[in-house]
């Protein structure tokens, strides 16, 4: 026969006690922008590719990359979008959809976003 639940008594965890440290450890600041951007990573060269003036297709960006479709796409609106907020715009022509990053610093779409989150 097993015993009721309510006979059974457990005593609560303890968190095991941590002698103080002897020095605090201290973070390093963090690191500019500028200095923390690589020249030769897979986004610096999408990036410096869609700055061109002919901007570039996904195509082009698969074939630099090595990525699929999808990993690209997301890269352009997760990155290139949101994170780095940058005008990316996008036009057909005959050779597809060609895609560019305007002059414009920030998106409408990113502006309204930080007016929101504000």
């Amino acid at each position: 026969m097993t015993k009721s639940k309510s006979s059974r008594r457990l005593r609560p965890a303890q968190p095991p006690e941590r002698p103080p440290s002897p020095t605090s450890r201290k973070r390093s600041a963090p690191a500019s922008p500028k200095s923390a951007t690589r020249p030769d990573t897979k986004h610096a060269h999408i990036v410096a590719m869609l700055r061109a003036p002919a901007g570039a297709t996904i195509a082009a960006m698969m074939a630099a990359t090595e990525w699929q479709q999808h990993s690209v796409r997301g890269f352009l609106a997760g990155v290139i979008r949101k994170k780095l907020g940058l005008n990316l715009v996008s036009e057909q022509t005959d050779k597809g959809r060609v895609y560019r990053i305007r002059d414009g610093k920030a998106s409408p779409a990113a502006m309204n976003r930080a007016k929101q989150a504000a």
